[in-house]
């Protein structure tokens, strides 16, 4: 025969004291009281009523907090330790595609205007994505806050259609473009930028946060120390620091002829850092636009482009990264994919995910069995 659950008190009763899902002012949880004088089966059912009441959001605190407020009191909360252009995004998504929510309570939300704020983004199948993953984040924190129950949360949030995402195809440097970064006239800030997100793979911000402390010049070789990276902060420059366990804390290669100019270039800088505005600040987002604006107009120009009908359309400086570990695949196995990785800062299922393609090219299974297993 099975255990009773639940123990008869002094009186006789069968008795619990159940979480309804609020609290008491000193901030405890408030526990019902709940009585059967039936039996341990009848109490159970009392209980398990009481908290699929719960769970679906019938004991809540009461609020008048209006979505978009408590959004922005989220973003303070939870994001306040981000870093500033991952606020920077969240804060674009609660007061441009979640401001249509404005007038609407916290206690109000439904799914249909979790849908409709993605639908109101269908033509940017990627902002559909951050908008999902802010709207749950702020409701998750909804339940936590006993705003909602943890039943309401799936009904709101389950069941929502996202476009579906068609990544562009990543490529490395046309022929024309590598032609025109041989004939350019670049000036030399401009040069040295190019030579390093060309020949050492790095990303815009780590090439930006360079400084004359992180080369190592030596009669052997040269190194980059790549530990930091340059954000903007709307127009402001900010260096953040790697911790060491990341992946992108590592010392790269540079070749020969990269290096010759690289150590005259930084003979010739007054200050610490490699790109600077011209009062030898840290550059911001402007000075840096209107570099690569001259970067890509040059190379226009020497491949015989004009700007009304420009030969040089869509390049940006992670092109140059993607070149940079395109060419270094095509030399595999001279290379190991693990190798390739670390000199990227990335992961080796990173670096197999998007380039496996092209070791796939360069596979030539019946010269191997014909070479190997021929009798």
């Amino acid at each position: 025969m099975a255990t009773a659950k639940y123990k008869k008190n002094y009186r006789g009763e069968y008795e619990a004291r159940i979480w309804d899902g609020t609290f008491n002012p000193d901030g405890s949880k408030h526990r019902k009281r709940l009585v059967s004088k039936k039996s341990s089966a009848d109490l159970e059912r009392q209980v398990n009523r009481l908290k699929n009441e719960v769970e679906n959001g019938k004991y809540v605190q009461k609020t008048d907090i209006y979505f978009t407020d408590y959004a922005r009191e989220w973003l303070s909360v939870k994001k306040s330790v981000r870093e500033k252009n991952t606020q920077a995004m969240y804060h674009n998504i609660i007061e441009k595609h979640l401001s249509f929510l404005e007038d609407v309570k916290l206690s109000e939300i439904r799914n249909h205007h979790f849908q409709l704020a993605v639908n109101n983004a269908l033509d940017k199948p990627r902002t559909c994505q951050q908008i999902y993953i802010t709207f749950r984040q702020i409701m998750k924190m909804a339940v936590t806050d006993n705003y909602i129950g943890s039943g309401m949360f799936n009904m709101i949030c389950s069941d929502i259609n996202l476009p579906k995402i068609v990544r562009k195809e990543k490529r490395p440097l046309t022929e024309i473009e590598k032609s025109a970064l041989q004939k350019a006239d670049f000036s030399n800030r401009e040069r040295a930028f190019i030579y390093i997100i060309y020949s050492c793979g790095l990303r815009r911000g780590e090439a930006l946060a360079l400084s004359v402390f992180d080369f190592s010049f030596k009669s052997d070789k040269t190194t980059i120390s790549v530990t930091k990276s340059l954000i903007f902060d709307g127009n402001a420059p900010e260096i953040k620091n790697m911790p060491k366990t990341d992946h992108g804390f590592r010392e790269l290669p540079v070749p020969d002829s990269t290096a010759r100019f690289l150590k005259e270039y930084i003979r010739g800088i007054s200050g610490t850092y490699l790109f600077t505005c011209r009062d030898g600040s840290l550059i911001t987002h402007s000075s840096y636009v209107k570099m690569w604006s001259s970067i890509v107009s040059k190379m226009n120009r020497s491949a015989e482009g004009t700007e009304a009908f420009p030969v040089i359309t869509g390049l940006t400086a992670h092109i140059f990264r993607h070149n940079y570990c395109t060419n270094l695949c095509y030399k595999v196995p001279a290379i190991s994919i693990k190798k390739i990785a670390q000199l990227m800062g990335d992961t080796e299922k990173m670096v197999l995910d998007v380039y496996n393609h092209i070791m796939e090219e360069k596979e030539d299974p019946a010269a191997v069995v014909n070479d190997v297993l021929a009798i």
